[in-house]
């Protein structure tokens, strides 16, 4: 019994420094469509805000930059679209996945219901 329980404590320490090199990359908001403006070009920027009093957040977006709706990946032209045939802005949740080394917006998903 005290064998197991040496080599529990062994495993669990030598797990703990790869715990510590954790870093966050990214960073995920959730908006509601209202509060989104998309850009007019694949080389453009997407401007969101967190909640209503906020200021609008702009951040460029990247090259391989993905535009999904409803699980589907889409170009911009047919993303914006979509986005526009939503009839009820307010409620429907958007993500906006924010690369923070790049400061660039790698991702944003509209899923409706």
């Amino acid at each position: 019994m005290e064998f197991r329980a040496l080599i529990a404590a062994i495993i669990l320490g030598l797990a703990l420094p790869v715990a510590a090199d954790f870093k966050t990359i990214a960073e995920a908001h959730e908006v509601s469509l209202d509060n989104l403006r998309l850009p007019q070009s694949e080389s453009g920027a997407v401007a969101f805000k967190t909640c209503a009093e906020c200021a609008y957040l702009t951040k460029p977006v990247s090259e391989d930059m993905q535009w999904v709706l409803n699980g589907n990946s889409l170009p911009l032209d047919k993303f914006r679209r979509g986005v526009l045939s939503i009839a009820d802005r307010e409620a429907t949740a958007v993500t906006v996945l924010h690369h923070l080394e790049d400061d660039r917006v790698i991702r944003v998903e509209v899923t409706t219901y």
